[in-house]
């Protein structure tokens, strides 16, 4: 099997960083890997070694270092991650505070709640009354939630408006189909009143099948816009 890797970033206490290719992974090992992870997260990748995404809109790699120690030192003792998830957005959300100026943080302070400053561009072809924006990801982590990750919709994220689906500008073109078939597909399931973790392993079923079958993935968009927008 081809490694994930593309390139060596640096070298961190012992551990090599490497740059990787996260649609590899999401297509052939994990689809549920997002942006960085370590071995206590995910077994796959190598105890010596932490993974972050390959950016497609550069600026936030360096946000995710002290967040993987974190993570590695805490579950390596036996914490479990959904304890440790916590400290370790909190750690993110230091480190991006720190690497803003004071007078971007008042400037975005007064915008932060301000959608359209957000929106980037519609996808006028996926939108009906649910609509499908393309917006600044690193804006959203940076100011409102560092949680947010590839996509999100109304019915997951109380931030996002209503009637309105997420994706994040630093996903890949070629990923948007499968991003916003997960999306709408755990839209419908939490619109029908479905918690969202089965909510959302069920649209992990969907997005992977969609990867590997990518002749069914037009209808399985298609199917997924109208089910939304009933």
């Amino acid at each position: 099997m081809k490694k994930p890797y593309i390139k060596r970033f640096g070298k961190v206490s012992d551990f090599n960083v490497w740059i990787v290719d996260g649609k590899y992974i999401r297509d052939n090992i994990d689809v549920d890997f997002v942006n960085y992870g370590q071995h206590y997260r995910y077994k796959f990748i190598p105890k010596n070694e932490f993974w972050i995404e390959k950016e497609r809109v550069p600026g936030e790699t360096r946000f995710y270092i002290k967040p993987l120690l974190a993570e590695y030192r805490l579950m390596k003792r036996g914490v479990s991650y959904k304890k440790v998830l916590k400290t370790s957005e909190n750690i993110e959300k230091r480190e991006r505070k720190k690497a803003l100026t004071k007078k971007e943080i008042r400037k975005l302070k007064k915008i932060k709640t301000d959608a359209d400053l957000i929106h980037k561009h519609l996808l006028k072809e996926y939108s009906r009354e649910v609509k499908v924006w393309i917006v600044d990801g690193e804006f959203v982590r940076d100011m409102i939630s560092v949680d947010f990750e590839k996509g999100g919709h109304d019915l997951c994220y109380p931030f996002i408006p209503k009637n309105e689906v997420w994706i994040d500008d630093d996903v890949e073109p070629n990923e948007i189909k499968f991003i916003l078939i997960h999306e709408l597909h755990e839209r419908k399931l939490m619109s029908k009143g479905k918690d969202y973790l089965p909510s959302h392993r069920d649209a992990n079923k969907i997005e992977l099948y969609c990867r590997k079958n990518q002749k069914e993935t037009e209808a399985r968009l298609n199917y997924e816009i109208i089910e939304n927008n009933k």
